[in-house]
């Protein structure tokens, strides 16, 4: 006897339409698993894992489906194995992680990533050298608040005003961009 055959099979994505929708999603990908993870180095291993499990599985990708939403899946189930694998407690139980999926989701629909990074990208611009410096060295060097105090030479509670002041002229400026 045959197997039956799928009435309609969604078509397959296209391997080098991967690296492009990678290149999209990488940086919210990078802040979600931040969430998850907690700590900078740990977030990009489990994105870089999850690429690697997306490239390996990707003839199964639904295309009518929401990539972003299939690669967060994947990264949340990379976090728990790598919970589970370190003996570490899972810090969010399932309606905490569904909230964060719905709110990652609506972010996604209304201004969307990209939006939103521009907009950020440009407040950063606007932001006096001394408040851009504490940004650069707590966010981009990815270095805690002694590392980015030591570096720019000054006191760990200088740095700490100086972040906050720049958090929320950042916030200011995003809010008035809507």
């Amino acid at each position: 006897m045959k197997p039956l055959a799928l009435a309609h099979s969604p078509p397959a994505m296209d391997r080098n339409h991967f690296s492009e929708l990678i290149r999209d999603h990488h940086r919210p990908l990078l802040a979600y698993a931040r969430v998850l993870a907690g700590h900078p180095d740990r977030a990009r291993e489990l994105v870089q894992d999850a690429f690697v499990a997306a490239w390996q599985t990707i003839g199964r990708f639904d295309v009518t489906r929401d990539f972003g939403s299939w690669l967060r899946g994947i990264v949340r189930n990379k976090w728990r194995e790598d919970c589970r694998k370190n003996r570490r407690e899972v810090p969010m139980e399932e309606p905490e992680l569904a909230q964060l999926e719905e709110a990652v989701r609506a972010w996604s629909a209304g201004a969307g990533e990209a939006g939103l990074l521009e907009r950020l990208a440009d407040c950063r611009s606007k932001l006096p050298e001394i408040l851009s410096e504490a940004v650069n060295a707590y966010y981009d060097d990815n270095r805690d608040g002694e590392g980015a105090a030591a570096l720019l030479g000054i006191a760990s509670a200088t740095f700490r005003k100086r972040l906050e002041r720049a958090r929320e002229a950042l916030r200011l400026c995003l809010e008035t961009q809507n």
